[in-house]
């Protein structure tokens, strides 16, 4: 297809970005290191890192991994929250040159121990609060060193980078049994004493194994290379120069990152981006503590916030969300689920900034597509292809559609993924014949060259024949004044195949299930309107806060 969107392009952004400026993501790093080392690089709970400490704490974590003897190319799992010692511990396992396994904290023992075996992971970086699910599976793995992290190094690792002595690291006494296991401190403290080796890196070693989120079945590791976090970097970070010559920071950019790092959407678009930049990143541990967040947002004037939908709408229906300092706020990242109009208009309304929303993929590094950064009004649409990045619109037998018709969304670019870890064949079937990356969504392109995602593949509804489009039903019903929240799935019907359900979270109390049905209608087509719907008090999210259709749709199926 030809390169519509190219016309669309922000002036000053260019078409191609130049990946061999660096030859790993470790060099892109460093370079952050030593350029901006009087600034500040992380806030968590009060508490913040210079770029300068960063730089020390992750030379001497790295150390100490090399000084453990690992396997050439080891795993090492990184299993915690957004607190300090995450980017500390992600940056330690590059330099060291392993390769990071970014592990959801909250997984129960037996998707850790999935995670874990597929992986091949030989040590781990575990916040304490974690350890006793570690502790449950650790001997049916190939587990042999395990770090312990707590919430109280926060200020022993300070007081240990201003002195660098012994006595200034409290020693961890864990409250389990990890065979092996070593604090955090304790790490960094014989790191120092053993010396460190710069391993030689190129584009094609792999950083990270990121786990997808298993929305299709058993999670499987996208093997994602140097060459492409640090192609993902640079797109995302020539597409912000827009929105900072619109409205340039005052003093450093400040970056909330209140989604979780071992997402891949936090990692390159929030983290990384920020590194590249020479920003901090506000490290928000909990955003589902929404009082907490909204407290923490008091305390600083933030320059961009990069969020999921249903981030944005509890934050907007948060007590205390409008005493909030939003004159700073430059740019704000949608992405990880479809962002509703609704949603959008109130957020620009209340703080002066319209969201951009993006696309991509855990396989994709993430970011395939996005809104210029200096977007005015939310238009609906996922926004252009990247910089060096093609998308093809294609119909079932691999052909692509003309413009403007419905197709899989097929990716390539710099930052598409390897493969598959140790599954070739599900590599295989990902991509196609002339090196495409099926996504599995359906979209469409504007003449303008805009991406609209229609829906997953999965998700689609067939009602008598028809296909209705879940993120389509979403939209109006959100729009409804009296829905906070939403989800759309299809339900067995014995006339027509399928019917739309849709699952509702009410802000008016009196809403009826009459009273959305006929709202829905009179914007809708009758097959796409819900014919049952069910009220509820909160629906299943993943991690990133996400709403599991597949969940919903899983617990219609043990009802019947």
């Amino acid at each position: 297809m030809e390169r519509v969107w190219l016309k669309s392009y922000p002036p000053g952004v260019p078409a191609e970005i130049d990946t061999s400026r660096y030859a790993s993501l470790v060099d892109l790093i460093e370079e952050s290191l030593k350029t901006y080392a009087d600034r500040t690089a992380f806030t968590c709970m009060g508490t913040s890192l210079s770029y300068r400490e960063y730089n020390a704490c992750s030379a001497a974590l790295a150390a100490y991994l090399q000084s453990l003897k690992l396997s050439p190319g080891a795993r090492v799992g990184i299993m915690m929250p957004n607190v300090l010692q995450h980017p500390i511990a992600s940056t330690a396992i590059l330099r060291a040159g392993y390769v990071a396994v970014n592990i959801n904290p909250l997984y129960t023992p037996r998707e850790l121990e999935v995670q874990l075996n597929d992986s091949g992971a030989e040590a781990i970086i575990v916040l304490e609060n974690f350890a006793h699910t570690l502790e449950k599976v650790h001997a049916e793995t190939a587990m042999r060193h395990v770090i312990v992290a707590t919430l109280g190094d926060l200020m022993g690792m300070k007081g240990w980078l201003v002195n660098f002595v012994v006595r200034h690291v409290k020693k961890m006494v864990p409250a389990f049994s990890l065979p092996g296991a070593v604090g955090f401190n304790d790490a960094l403290t014989r790191g120092c004493k053993v010396p460190f080796k710069r391993p030689t890196l190129g584009p094609d070693d792999i950083a990270f194994l990121q786990y997808t989120g298993g929305t299709t079945g058993i999670a499987k590791g996208a093997v994602l290379l140097h060459r492409n976090i640090v192609a993902n970097v640079l797109q995302n970070d020539a597409w912000l120069q827009p929105a900072l010559k619109k409205k340039p920071v005052d003093g450093q950019f400040l970056q909330v990152c209140a989604l979780p790092l071992y997402h891949i959407f936090a990692l390159s678009a929030c983290f990384l981006l920020t590194l590249r930049a020479g920003g901090a990143s506000l490290l928000i541990p909990n955003p589902r503590d929404i009082p907490g967040f909204i407290k923490e947002l008091k305390r600083y004037r933030v320059h961009s916030l990069p969020a999921v939908n249903t981030l944005y709408n509890a934050l907007l229906h948060a007590p205390g969300f409008d005493e909030i300092d939003f004159s700073g706020l430059i740019a704000c990242a949608g992405g990880g689920m479809a962002v509703q109009r609704a949603v959008a208009e109130e957020w620009k309304k209340r703080t002066g900034c319209a969201i951009a929303e993006g696309y991509g993929l855990s396989e994709t590094s993430p970011v395939l597509t996005c809104n210029p950064s200096d977007i005015e009004d939310f238009n609906g649409t996922v926004g252009l292809p990247v910089p060096s990045t093609l998308i093809s619109i294609r119909d079932d037998t691999d052909n692509e559609v003309p413009l403007g018709e419905r197709g899989e969304v097929c990716a390539s670019g710099p930052q598409v993924m390897q493969g598959y870890w140790n599954r070739p064949e599900e590599t295989a079937q990902a991509m196609t014949a002339d090196g495409y990356f099926r996504t599995g969504d359906i979209g469409l392109f504007t003449p303008e060259g805009y991406l609209r995602i229609v829906d997953r593949k999965k998700d689609m509804i067939l009602v008598s024949g028809f296909n209705v489009y879940p993120n389509e039903v979403e939209e109006v019903l959100a729009s409804h004044p009296g829905v906070r929240e939403c989800a759309v799935i299809g339900v067995p019907d014995g006339k027509s195949g399928e019917v739309v359900k849709a699952f509702v979270i009410r802000k008016d109390p009196a809403l009826t299930e009459d009273a959305l049905i006929a709202y829905a209608v009179e914007r809708l087509s009758k097959y796409k309107a819900p014919k049952r719907i069910e009220f509820r008090t909160e629906l299943p999210k993943s991690n990133v806060g996400k709403i599991l259709r597949r969940a919903l749709r899983d617990e219609e199926t043990a009802r019947q």
